[in-house]
């Protein structure tokens, strides 16, 4: 049997932009996917602690130091610029994997940037 845990979590960023126009995903410094092991277009939960929204999209590559998060598309209108957002990735895995598997969090300060 598969079971599905957290893999990775990018715990409290805040969001730095919202663009309507744009086909869709959510945008990440690709210092914070790096950290956490979130790979290019890999589905993504997003949890917005400002007004309790939740959403699943995809992960793309933002410029690595910026500290961009960037929601895009219809997703826009989930967030408001300056938000605390949770971003979650999970993984499949075997019930014995999953019993000595441990999730990669990082805890971004107030500008995005790993502590």
């Amino acid at each position: 049997m598969q079971i599905t845990l957290m893999k990775s979590k990018i715990h409290r960023v805040k969001v730095t932009q919202a663009e309507l126009n744009y086909v869709g995903s959510i945008t990440i410094d690709e210092d914070l996917m790096d950290a956490v092991g979130i790979i290019e277009n890999e589905q993504v939960h997003i949890v917005n602690n400002n007004n309790g929204e939740r959403l699943v999209t995809y992960a793309i590559k933002g410029e690595r130091g910026t500290g961009i998060v960037c929601l895009n598309g219809a997703a826009a209108r989930k967030a408001q610029v300056g938000d605390i957002i949770i971003i979650i990735a999970y993984g499949s895995m075997s019930e014995e994997e999953a019993r000595t598997f441990r999730p990669r969090v990082v805890f971004p300060d107030d500008n995005n940037r790993i502590v």
